[in-house]
């Protein structure tokens, strides 16, 4: 085993490491900060596999990243604020939505600046921000999520140059 190995396997495990605590700092945020608001929100929209395949189509064409969407709904299903039924019609939608994010990153100069790899740093700064000095429960919760997310994408990140 190489060197090169060693620091793909380190890095990877480093990526994992992040990602699973990202999904877990967003879940706990989530179900902290929103609970039984977005429960009934994400009911509503997603009555029927049609909308919520609609809906995930947009969450992914928005923020450019099927994976960004199949992770929130993860993170949603985990924090008990939608079910397994709901999230099948997002998931569904968010790999319409993906090319319709190739689409917007090649008619656009902006596309590599909206993916999520681009601003999950910003988002964990602000977020720290945000849990450590707001004295709002609301804010901090919020800063939690921001923190879970980035650190998320950030894993992701990892993982996927240490597979390349």
């Amino acid at each position: 085993m190489s060197i090169t190995d060693v620091q793909m396997l380190f890095q990877f495990v480093g990526g994992l490491g992040m990602f699973l605590y990202g999904m877990n700092a967003m879940a706990d945020g989530l179900q902290k900060s929103a609970g039984h608001r977005m429960q009934q929100l994400l009911g509503a929209l997603t009555k029927n596999r049609l909308m919520g395949v609609i809906l995930g189509a947009g969450i992914t064409a928005i923020i450019q990243s099927s994976s960004a969407t199949t992770v929130m709904v993860v993170g949603f299903v985990n924090a008990g604020i939608m079910n397994l039924g709901q999230a099948v019609g997002i998931i569904m939608g968010a790999n319409i939505g993906t090319t319709v994010t190739s689409w917007i990153v090649s008619m656009s100069e902006w596309g590599e600046m909206l993916k999520p790899e681009f601003f999950a740093p910003a988002l964990v700064g602000v977020g720290a921000i945000m849990t450590l000095f707001c004295k709002n429960s609301r804010k901090k919760q919020v800063g939690e999520i921001l923190v879970g997310f980035g650190v998320l994408f950030i894993g992701l990140t990892f993982m996927s140059a240490a597979i390349t």
